[in-house]
């Protein structure tokens, strides 16, 4: 059966100091195994919102609505239970978790996602094999995670912990921000292995089309005001270059 992730009528809001605000406004998208889905807009268009609340931070309340993977429904569900389910968040801004190496995270993440924990030579083998494939020095094993490390190197964590958990479906937020030219390419290489090796279904937010030079699109959907403006095929996200959002902005 081909993995489908649905996303149905979602409302979300998050707290603020003057009570709850909306941010998403009944958003309806299908990712289907193997696909990737771009999501573009202006700032403050609810792109990042749609992330969290997919992956269950619980800042983000969904409202009405549902999340739905491959028919059950997660929409309740913990970010730990989201994970083992079979979806992943790369972060705008991932974070440091100090006194955790990342070889051990990596395989206490890769045990829980499992029920067991991986034979050590295999894993560490796999290990080595995808951090020599993102141009991560072995040293990064032994560090503990993102902390001291630059703004690629996070990134590139990120996308290393992508290829060795096998998720269903994966989210990134952004995860060119900050990226220079050769990064953003081994970045994008790595999402795109991932893709080729297990059918991952992708759902990119970007406010650029840099990306989707790399990582090419089957599908483009414009986020404005917390609703999905348009969608289209990666010709839209050219358009988007050449004109922007002006037209969607007037219209809102």
């Amino acid at each position: 059966m081909t993995s489908v992730l649905e996303i149905k009528d979602l409302h979300v809001s998050v707290e603020t100091e003057q009570g709850p605000k909306p941010i998403l406004k009944g958003v309806d998208l299908t990712i289907r195994k193997g696909e990737t889905h771009a999501i573009m807009g202006p700032n403050g268009s609810g792109k990042s919102t749609l992330a969290y609340a997919v992956a269950g931070h619980p800042r983000y309340e969904i409202t009405s609505g549902q999340i739905l993977l491959d028919g059950e429904d997660i929409t309740e569900m913990g970010p730990d239970e989201r994970a083992q389910a079979g979806m992943f968040l790369a972060m705008q801004y991932p974070v440091e978790i100090p006194g955790v190496t990342n070889a051990n995270f990596l395989r206490t993440a890769k045990t829980a996602i499992d029920g067991e924990a991986p034979a050590i030579r295999s894993w560490m083998g796999e290990v080595k094999e995808a951090m020599a494939n993102l141009r991560m020095d072995e040293s990064f094993a032994s560090r503990n995670v993102n902390e001291g490390f630059s703004g690629g190197e996070k990134k590139r964590n990120e996308i290393l912990q992508l290829e060795l958990l096998k998720p269903k479906f994966a989210v990134l937020d952004e995860t060119d921000s900050g990226l220079d030219v050769d990064a953003l390419k081994i970045v994008s290489e790595g999402v795109n292995r991932a893709k080729e090796n297990t059918g991952l279904g992708v759902l990119l937010i970007t406010h650029y089309t840099r990306i989707l030079r790399y990582i090419k699109p089957d599908f483009v959907h414009v986020f404005v005001n917390g609703r999905v403006a348009e969608e289209g095929g990666p010709e839209l996200a050219n358009r988007l270059e050449e004109e922007g959002y002006d037209r969607f902005l007037e219209t809102a």
